[in-house]
């Protein structure tokens, strides 16, 4: 028998290895390549804890190229922050497919925010408004501070504009965002009061109800729905999904996990066909994305094993090229 060695990468050195312009190129890929069927995507598995107090998730995938296969291993504990850690802790392992050795393992929690956000700037380059100037971010955990920041590397706001529960959280998430060199950045009151000036709106909450009315939705605008990710949470309303041209991540995956348009649909509101089209499709150029300026778009983002992947093998990569992470024999 052959030694194996596993190359473990630590979350600090991830944010290294994998800057947001060049995570946004290997997820556009990546979406490019699900669209395509050249992955192989099961659905994500959320095993509860009989504590209540989180869960275990599991997405497992395969990417056609480069030609690879791993899985994420998640703890989901939502109350997290409070004590200053992750609400998404975990692994992802990394393995190559000619002859099924684990080659990777590294910290998930930074893999998983920074692919996530490099799939909103890539459906945002795809269906906003060629003038948009103004980003609010709903919502002021790990997931907002990775959107902004990676809106700012690759396709930069002249103002933006925060709300969330905890003015404390909206203040700090703020006072980060103005070393990015944004020209105005505000704390608002209300999701309305951002709706009223954003030409972009990411929602990157926890809320099991909807934080956004389809009636506050200016012409024009695009939003990117990021943190409901289960059957029984949605941002928005059956307005806001009903008014828009909704596009998703994964077509399979929507259909069993995206709140938003499920209830939606049960309310019989719209159909299954409301969803216009994958992200990878519009990239393709199958599909058109934004038709006017006056359109209200919807990104749907469940997150996908494929967009992990992609980004887990330029991290690899990357650390072998730079021998960056602890060699460990298994």
């Amino acid at each position: 028998m052959q030694p194996m060695e596993l190359r473990v990468i630590a979350g600090s050195d991830m944010r290294k290895l994998l800057p947001y312009p060049d995570c946004v190129e290997v997820v556009a890929e990546a979406m490019r390549a699900v669209s395509a069927g050249k992955v192989l995507m099961p659905l994500r598995q959320i095993m509860p804890l009989p504590n209540r107090l989180g869960a275990l998730g599991m997405m497992p995938g395969y990417l056609g190229d480069p030609e690879c296969f791993g899985i994420k291993l998640l703890s989901l504990f939502p109350q997290n922050p409070v004590v200053g850690l992750s609400s998404h802790l975990g692994l992802y392992m990394l393995c190559e497919a000619r002859h099924g050795r684990p080659v990777a393992l590294m910290e998930s929690s930074v893999l998983t925010a920074i692919r996530t956000a490099a799939a909103s700037v890539v459906a945002t380059r795809a269906l906003a408004r060629e003038d948009s100037r103004v980003l609010a971010v709903i919502g002021t955990g790990e997931e907002a501070a990775s959107h902004v920041e990676a809106f700012q590397a690759v396709r930069p706001f002249e103002r933006l504009l925060v709300w969330g529960r905890n003015p404390v959280a909206a203040q700090s998430l703020a006072d980060r965002s103005r070393r990015l060199g944004i020209a105005e950045v505000r704390v608002v009151s209300s999701v309305r009061e951002a709706l009223a000036e954003a030409d972009v709106v990411c929602t990157v909450t926890s809320s099991p109800d909807p934080l956004l009315l389809g009636a506050d939705v200016r012409p024009g605008t695009h939003l990117c729905l990021v943190g409901a990710s289960i059957p029984s949470s949605r941002e928005v309303d059956d307005a806001c999904v009903e008014m828009s041209r909704f596009f998703v991540d994964y077509r399979e995956s929507a259909m069993a996990q995206a709140g938003e348009l499920l209830h939606a649909i049960r309310e019989g509101v719209v159909t299954a066909a409301h969803i216009v089209a994958e992200i990878g499709e519009v990239l393709a150029g199958t599909v058109p994305g934004r038709r006017s300026d006056v359109e209200v778009t919807v990104y749907k983002s469940l997150g996908v094993a494929a967009q992990d992947l992609a980004a887990a093998m330029l991290v690899y990569r990357r650390a072998t090229e730079l021998n960056v992470g602890t060699l460990a024999p298994v």
